[in-house]
């Protein structure tokens, strides 16, 4: 693997072709693809030809004039950067004359340029500096006594990195990075002549414009004038080792670059699979957390929430965990404590956790954050397809003709992801968005959604239903590939049922609210416009009917034969960095790693043999069960790695009053989490940074995440997993994560060829990986679905459990925000509060108008299952009727008003729906005034700890 911290750029993106192209460089002959440049095929050759404005991340832009080459037969001196190759064309890149041109234009540049390397932010790091050495630069006739632009003003606005003109050459990659690579185009070139500079908007602020702060100009700018503030802070890293983002389901690669074990700055891995360069502020920038003031070090224990906790060593809490787990398993039964297993964690404790539910408690009383986001998913697309998870590669995107994002916000929640997307729209690919809200996508820079499919929330199988008519009905099906690739018999009975006039645009219009005109449009395009492919999220699982939409969006893709090749197919966006992962090593309390049920005794058998216990047989609670049990008085112990239910389940007052009844709760997590405030056992977690381990992201892409910093409280999550099954009697024999995977392989079918050397080698592995497909699978179902033939299946239009009324009249529903993430414990500990610093409420202007609400308001939100109160803001991005708000925030309670309504098949939380009403108000809610003083009390017994211990230690 090549030295991380030295990537070879080519000045020029890789051209595809079949057809290939000789020519002679320097004496030497290059064959390199059709359209190559000859910048890139000099450096493919091994000749790196100077350059300033050209970089293999972005087109060619010919501006800086280095790279000027000779070509026999030519008159003149061509860019090498935006001049393709041709066949038998000789090239010279080195020349007297060459010399003479290129000193020359570097010389214009220093001239306007600080010569203040020595103290420079970038000194080791700057093109700028390395071309005027590879020139031969010496001296600059033109002194620095005219007109300049050193004294031009900084700009510090961004809390993650600074603007100085002054140093600024004009090269405008930064300007191409925002349009070619983040498509925002927030970056401009003002001026003209001498006056050019790049500014941000109409010459605001960075943080006054349009900038999303992804860090793509500053990963492109050659020298010190867009610079991390944290570069400037600690000077030049000395080592880097790549990683994986633990932010969302994108699971982009990045290098964390180190002085010893300290990060300087996190740049985004341009051999990245899934994101090839490119970041968001989250990955790029809000790494802080790991280091905060916050994190918990120590373990510590209390007999009651209402104790001050107590540090302890390790063993001491966890021997008191382990106790108080035989305690409650002699006095309540065998099925009395179960365990949560983390999105956020790596797969290997993943796998580690549900063993140690399975193996050391005795039961399957195990589950994950996936039961409340994308469980639907799972569910639907294993009864259509046969595999739970999506059947492309991000990059398919790029061979898409039409895309429809159904639920999804993908420029927030996913937006690297978002930013591919975006490209492939600037390029010509037609849009379909399916959303209450009018998110981003529908209307932004040189890009507009084709067909805008307004409708109310709770009504997604109705509007899957109306398309899949229209297609049926109008004979836009691919019947040769339905014929051979599905199911007869379940195709008839679905076809049958699809074209009723009940399914019509004309008749569910009543109930989406969307003109039939639009529908009908939206499905002609989506079945007759080239390779069509859906990317959906939340706003489609976390319904009554989340199963049911996902199992509709599968027919609509059978149906036109867009699935099993590249820029089609059925693409769920994940939410967080390991939810696929979490799914993927058995963490349901049904499905043993790679999806078998535990009732299947031939799955069971291998794990019984490997482990060297019994597993049972049926299938153990879920989350909501869980709670239940725990009211009624059958479950009494709980462990939680690394997730916030009471923050991140619906009707957050049920959860509370569940975890009180529990004796034993331990949370293991880097923070004092809102679940943590009723646990009894706190054990410090371990960040992405301080742990070795892999990730699986939204495309089934196994990454590799490598320990860059020792474990700040001396252990990773995955030892202490070990540590505490131990003293529950059971031994988990592992020296390295590396030895769990293999473990994972030899019991897994569609892991049976992942290992940590391959994915060292390869860069990242999409599973299934195996004998038939030892690279990996990038895209599914290709010749034939894993279930053998597609099942089409019947999707009745069943209308919600939540209805508006006179008393609540108003529709909310939920989503995220670029700059937050989650439960927002990692986001809120880092300068991402610039942009957002609290949850508000979006409001249409005329539900707005007829509360006598306005803009900045405060207003309660009160629903059948509470009340709770936030700002508003006056949005017409919403539709009449329906509210949209955050969750990133505990104090915001989002999830107070949330009910307990869930999807019939996987009791995934409607969190989209909830019907509630709006009013001015003064004072927060009552449960907010409650929440604030258990807060104040908890992080007093936390501070009591600390302090405990540091006069303990003086």
């Amino acid at each position: 693997m090549m030295d991380p911290m030295f990537e070879k750029d080519y000045g020029t993106p890789r051209r595809e072709s079949t057809q290939e192209v000789t020519l002679e460089i320097d004496g030497e002959l290059v064959t390199v693809p059709a359209g190559t440049s000859i910048m890139r095929a000099a450096s493919e050759g091994g000749v790196n030809v100077p350059k300033l404005c050209a970089t293999d991340s972005l087109e060619p832009f010919g501006s800086c004039r280095l790279c000027l080459v000779e070509i026999e037969g030519r008159r003149g001196y061509p860019a090498s950067c935006t001049t393709p190759v041709e066949p038998g064309m000789k090239v010279r890149t080195q020349s007297p004359k060459l010399q003479e041109l290129r000193k020359g234009v570097m010389e214009l540049y220093i001239s306007d340029h600080p010569l203040d390397c020595l103290t420079c932010a970038a000194n080791g790091d700057c093109e700028l500096q390395d071309m005027a050495g590879v020139t031969g630069l010496r001296e600059v006739r033109y002194g620095f006594d005219g007109a300049n632009h050193f004294d031009s003003q900084k700009d510090e606005s961004n809390p993650y990195f600074t603007y100085d003109a002054s140093k600024c050459i004009v090269c405008n990659r930064c300007v191409r990075a925002c349009e070619e690579t983040q498509g925002t185009f927030a970056l401009t070139i003002s001026g003209r002549g001498f006056e050019a500079r790049v500014s941000a908007g109409q010459d605001q602020a960075f943080m006054d414009s349009e900038c999303v702060s992804c860090g793509a100009c500053v990963a492109a700018c050659p020298t010190a004038t867009l610079q991390e503030k944290s570069v400037i802070h600690l000077g030049q890293a000395e080592h880097a080792k790549i990683t994986t983002c633990a932010y969302c389901g994108v699971g982009c690669s990045f290098k964390a670059e180190m002085k010893g074990n300290e990060v300087v700055r996190m740049v985004p891995h341009k051999d990245g699979q899934a994101n090839e360069g490119h970041a968001c502020v989250k990955g790029r920038f809000a790494w802080g957390y790991a280091t905060h003031k916050d994190r918990i070090l120590t373990p510590k224990i209390r007999k009651k929430i209402t104790d001050p906790w107590q540090d302890v060593s390790w063993d001491e809490a966890l021997d008191y965990a382990a106790s108080e787990f035989k305690r409650i398993q002699a006095k309540y039964g065998r099925d009395s404590i179960g365990g949560l297993v983390s999105s956020r964690c790596t797969n290997e404790e993943d796998y580690l956790v549900q063993k140690l539910v399975r193996a050391a408690f005795g039961n399957n009383n195990v589950d994950t954050c996936a039961r409340v986001c994308h469980s639907p998913t799972g569910y639907g697309l294993k009864a259509t397809l046969g595999e739970s998870a999506g059947t492309q590669t991000f990059k398919s995107v790029e061979h898409s003709d039409v895309i429809l994002v159904m639920g999804a916000n993908p420029t927030d929640g996913h937006p690297v992801f978002g930013s591919r997307m975006k490209r492939r729209l600037r390029e010509g690919a037609k849009l379909i968005v399916i959303d209450p809200r009018r998110i981003d996508l529908v209307n932004s820079p040189h890009i507009k959604a084709d067909y805008h499919l307004q409708l109310r929330p709770g009504t997604n199988v109705a509007m899957i239903n109306a398309l899949a008519h229209v297609i049926v009905t109008e004979g836009l099906m691919a019947d040769a590939f339905i014929a051979e690739r599905c199911e007869d018999r379940a195709f008839q009975q679905w076809r049958d049922f699809i074209a009723r006039a009940e399914n019509s645009p004309e008749a569910t219009e009543a109930h989406t609210g969307v003109p039939a005109h639009l529908v009908r449009g939206a499905a002609r395009l989506y079945a007759k416009g080239g390779n069509a492919a859906i990317y959906y999220g939340l706003g489609v699982t976390e319904h009554a009917q989340g199963s049911t939409t996902v199992i509709g969006i599968a027919n609509l893709a059978m149906a036109t034969g867009n699935i099993g090749r590249e820029g089609v197919g059925v693409n769920p966006l994940r939410g967080q960095n390991n939810v696929q992962g979490s799914c993927d090593m058995g963490a349901f309390p049904h499905e043993l790693p790679g999806y078998r049920h535990v009732s299947d005794s031939s799955a069971r058998a291998l794990f019984e043999a490997e482990w060297g216990v019994e597993i049972q047989s049926e299938p153990g609670l879920r989350i909501p069960n869980m709670f239940d049990a725990a009211i009624s008085g059958t479950f009494m112990g709980l462990y939680c790695q690394g997730e916030d239910i009471v923050q991140s389940d619906p009707n957050t007052q049920h959860v509370t009053h569940a975890l009180e009844q529990m004796e034993c709760i331990v949370v293991q997590d880097i923070f004092l989490n809102e679940t943590a405030k009723y646990a009894h056992v706190l054990l410090p977690g371990s960040s992405f940074l301080e742990k070795d381990g892999t990730f699986t992201n939204a495309e089934r892409r196994i990454s590799r995440v490598r320990q860059v910093m020792p474990p700040r409280a001396g252990y990773a999550d995955w030892e202490v997993t070990i540590e505490l099954a131990k003293r529950l009697g059971y031994e988990m024999h592992y020296s390295h994560p590396s030895e769990i995977m293999d473990e994972i392989a030899r019991l897994t079918p569609t892991f049976t060829g992942v290992s940590y050397e391959k994915l060292d080698r390869m860069g990242s592995v999409q599973w299934p990986c195996n004998e038939a497909a030892p690279d990996g699978t990038p895209v599914m179902h290709i010749d034939e679905f894993v279930r053998g033939k597609g099942k089409f299946l019947i999707t009745q239009y069943v209308p919600t459990d939540e209805k508006v009324t006179r008393r609540f009249p108003l529709i909310l529903t939920t989503g995220r925000i670029l700059s937050q993430y989650n439960v927002g414990a990692q986001t809120r500990r880092t300068d991402n509060v610039h942009w957002h610093d609290e949850d508000r409420l979006e409001i249409h202007p005329h539900d707005a108008e007829e509360r006598g609400v306005k803009d900045g308001d405060w207003v309660g939100i009160q629903s059948r299952a509470g009340e709770t109160v936030l700002r508003a803001v006056v949005s017409d991005r919403m539709q009449p009727g329906v509210v949209y708000t955050t969750f990133h925030f505990p104090e915001s309670g989002a999830n107070v008003i949330t009910t307990d309504n869930s999807d019939w098949a996987t009791n995934c939380p409607e969190y989209k729906v909830t019907a509630v009403q709006i009013t001015p108000v003064a004072q927060p809610s009552e449960w907010q005034r409650q929440y604030s003083d258990f807060n104040r009390q908890q992080e007093a017994f936390l501070e009591h700890a600390r302090g405990a211990t540091e006069a303990s230690a003086g």
